[in-house]
């Protein structure tokens, strides 16, 4: 029931894949939303680029305008929901709204990753709320338990799989033996990639959530820049046979960790080798899952769609739910948590294992110049295969955990051995800590 409330009414800016389906949802669930908060939701203008475009769900004309920033600053609007996307116009938009005292709801990940500071400061400034669920991993409500459900806990590793452009790239090659350009032109035939993939397949997307993720996890400022970034372009269908004959497969991970020692973080996008009993190796096609470490809570996963216009739109549901149920109340909603100040250490100190593939001269003596390598720079190896090809073989090893920095020391000598012909792969392990 309503009481006869007033309406909240919500502006919304880009009507694009995700915005429509906003707009949708907003209409076919009215009564439900309206009972939920108390109070009815009115769609008071969509901001968009062109007014003639064609849209995948009916609007009124009269609410489409050209003039953003007149639209957030409306008096009559309560609630700003963006999924333009991208920096600009999208950061000037969301600091005018706020100014004018309006909460706002964003699924804008580039830009929270990059500023999130100056947009956090502005809603404390101006009493506004800042709900950003959709930001990562779409529908999977992921966010808002680490911020206040597991507010009274200690998260020690977020690992997870952010993105379902690449997921869906390596799991292609992992079940069909496609190579990575034959896997990236089906899942661009299929929408999963954009005709310019640059932010899926070279990490930065990733790298992006990965900020977002571990800023909320430490209590601490992380940006985009914090991160350390690969992507999959690299990887060849050779790399995902080797990893399967060893029982892994290989993903692109977010790792966001304590230190061993607890005094800093480290935050990277990077493939990685992870077992195939690891609960993120069944996570197939464009699907998303983040696994979650903390003290009290222990493990727990979170899986399911990773993007698209309706899962993504039902995240940004989620958030104008809980903003305009916080406008009713009077109340906000938790702000920003950077208490613990935890600095980034670099990727050279961070601690892991590398599965490291090469091509030797096949002669006596090899694998004992190989092995002094590793023990000059105090890299131990776990395991190691070799197979016979002619005057040639290869070598497959496995290291124990080691400082990255050491890890990179060994693969540069390594080189420059005349034994060795190339060095055909280089990766890292992880998820073998975890049934």
């Amino acid at each position: 029931m309503t009481d006869g409330k007033p309406a909240l009414r919500v502006a919304l800016l880009g009507c694009g894949v995700v915005g429509s389906q906003v707009v949708r949802l907003l209409g076919e669930q009215a009564d439900d939303l309206a009972a939920r908060i108390g109070a009815p939701l009115e769609l008071a203008g969509v901001a968009v680029r062109r007014l003639g475009r064609r849209r995948d769900t009916e609007i009124d004309p009269a609410l489409l305008t050209t003039d953003a920033e007149a639209l957030v600053t409306r008096d009559d609007v309560d609630i700003v929901v963006e999924v333009i996307g991208g920096i600009e116009p999208a950061r000037s938009l969301i600091l005018a709204a706020m100014s004018h005292g309006k909460s706002v709801v964003t699924a804008n990940k580039a830009l929270l990753a990059e500023d999130g500071a100056t947009i956090h400061a502005a809603a404390r400034e101006n009493g506004a709320d800042l709900y950003f669920e959709a930001s990562v991993a779409g529908a999977i409500p992921l966010l808002r338990p680490l911020r206040e459900s597991m507010a009274g806990d200690h998260v020690h590793r977020v690992l997870g799989i952010v993105n379902g452009t690449t997921n869906y790239i390596l799991d292609k090659m992992d079940s069909t033996g496609a190579s990575f350009t034959d896997a990236l032109e089906e899942a661009q035939a299929l929408g999963y990639a954009e005709a310019d993939p640059t932010a899926d397949v070279e990490g930065f997307d990733a790298a992006a959530k990965a900020a977002i993720l571990a800023g909320i996890g430490f209590h601490s400022r992380v940006t985009a820049a914090d991160v350390h970034r690969e992507g999959i372009t690299e990887i060849t269908a050779a790399d995902v046979a080797s990893a399967k004959g060893m029982g892994y497969v290989i993903k692109l991970l977010a790792i966001c960790a304590r230190s061993d020692d607890g005094g800093s973080i480290g935050v990277r996008v990077h493939p990685a080798m992870i077992p195939r009993t690891h609960p993120l190796a069944g996570v197939r096609e464009a699907y998303n899952a983040v696994f979650v470490e903390a003290q009290s809570a222990g493990r727990l996963m979170f899986y399911g769609a990773g993007a698209g216009g309706a899962p993504t739109a039902s995240a940004v549901l989620g958030d104008i739910v809980a903003v305009a149920r916080n406008r009713i109340a009077g109340t906000r909603g938790p702000e920003e948590s950077t208490y613990a100040d935890l600095k980034v250490h670099p990727m050279g100190d961070t601690i892991t294992r590398y599965h490291v593939s090469l091509d030797v001269a096949d002669k006596p003596g090899v694998l004992a110049q190989v092995a002094e390598v590793f023990s000059t720079h105090d890299v131990s190896i776990q395991t190691v295969r070799q197979e016979g090809r002619g005057d040639d073989a290869q070598l497959v090893l496995v290291t124990h955990r080691a400082n990255d920095a050491a890890l990179s020391a060994t693969i540069e000598d390594l080189q420059d051995l005349d034994i060795v012909r190339a060095v055909a792969s280089v990766m890292r392990v992880e998820g073998d800590d975890t049934p």
